[in-house]
């Protein structure tokens, strides 16, 4: 996610989006400092926008005016949630800067070239009131793209020697066919309601008519469209849990080609046909997800290690100054010159 965050950072730049909004801060001030390294204000600001301006695009229309005052878990609101991982996030970039020629990771001239386009397209792109609100000089620019660059060579260079190698049995996925029967029903007012108990005893006749015509059908699918029902289709292993716990366990004890009982949950039963012990093209999938995770371990790791090693000071007082509630970011999209959030 983080990484996505990263590019989304750079797409924003490059794609010289207007930024909407008013304010000011002292960019010189510092947020954080460890050793001889500090953490100034205006890079804190300029990535503190972006991913505010990222967010408020796609998630303010659902989540409100308000969406940075909302509590994410014990007080804590989404802003101060925010705000600590972008925080958190710049320290790690400085830090694995600190450690980039351990690595041999630099920036290549053609690197830096792209960097100075991308910060001289955002200069150009936006009204000096609105770069100012985001901190968003050139050199300012500049110097977030260097350090997210660094940060996405330094991950590829600290985890390269990452096992890569899984077998089928460890990333083993199964695949099951499967109808399931709603216990909620649609009343005279077209209001969603839970059947009566009566409701269910109707359904489960037919559910186990059902059963009994998919232990012969050849095809699952085609079966249940016979009947009037849609089937689909889940690769799963032990751990799955959609779209049933219940389900996935009984699924995982079949033979291929076998149909399960009838499997009841708080909101529906389901019956399930299992049609591979080893899907190729989920398995292959899994494969590549494990190898991620054990990259994203490797990594956590070595930054969490050099983090701790280290007394990093952070001044709370500026970092306070960069205000999502007081101070919305929009991003205009090209194609409509339409500001999404502001």
């Amino acid at each position: 996610m983080k990484r996505k965050l990263a590019v989304l950072v750079m797409t924003a730049v490059l794609a010289a989006g207007s930024l909407a909004g008013c304010g000011g801060l002292d960019g010189s001030e510092t947020v954080a400092e460890f050793q001889d390294t500090k953490i100034t204000a205006n890079v804190v600001n300029f990535y503190a926008r972006m991913q505010q301006a990222q967010y408020e695009t796609y998630y303010a229309s659902f989540m409100g005016d308000e969406m940075w005052a909302g509590e994410v878990s014990d007080g804590k609101t989404y802003e101060a949630s925010m705000k600590e991982s972008i925080l958190n996030d710049l320290e790690n970039m400085y830090i694995l800067e600190t450690h980039a020629a351990e690595y041999k990771v630099a920036l290549t001239d053609e690197e830096k070239a792209a960097i100075e386009e991308a910060a001289d397209a955002f200069s150009e792109g936006n009204s000096s009131e609105n770069k100012e609100v985001v901190s968003g000089d050139p050199d300012t620019v500049k110097r977030v793209l260097e350090l997210v660059t660094i940060q996405s060579k330094m991950f590829d260079a600290m985890t390269a020697d990452v096992d890569t190698n899984v077998s089928d049995t460890e990333a083993a996925q199964k695949s099951m066919q499967y109808v399931s029967f709603s216990y909620n029903k649609t009343d005279e007012d077209g209001q969603s309601a839970v059947m009566t108990g009566e409701e269910k005893e109707e359904l489960m006749e037919t559910v186990k008519e059902f059963r009994e015509g998919a232990l012969d059908a050849e095809d699952f699918t085609a079966y249940a469209e016979e009947k009037g029902y849609t089937a689909s289709t889940v690769t799963f292993d032990a751990e799955t849990t959609s779209p049933s716990a219940e389900l996935i366990k009984a699924a995982d004890g079949l033979k291929e080609g076998e149909v399960t009982e009838i499997i009841e949950d708080t909101s529906a039963c389901y019956v399930a046909k299992l049609t591979s012990l080893l899907d190729r093209d989920a398995t292959d999938k899994e494969k590549e997800s494990i190898v991620s995770q054990r990259r994203q371990e490797k990594y956590s790791s070595l930054c969490t290690e050099w983090k701790e090693a280290l007394d990093i000071k952070v001044h709370d007082g500026v970092m306070k100054k960069i205000d999502f509630q007081k101070q919305g970011v929009a991003i205009k999209m090209p194609e409509t010159g339409e500001e999404e959030s502001e």
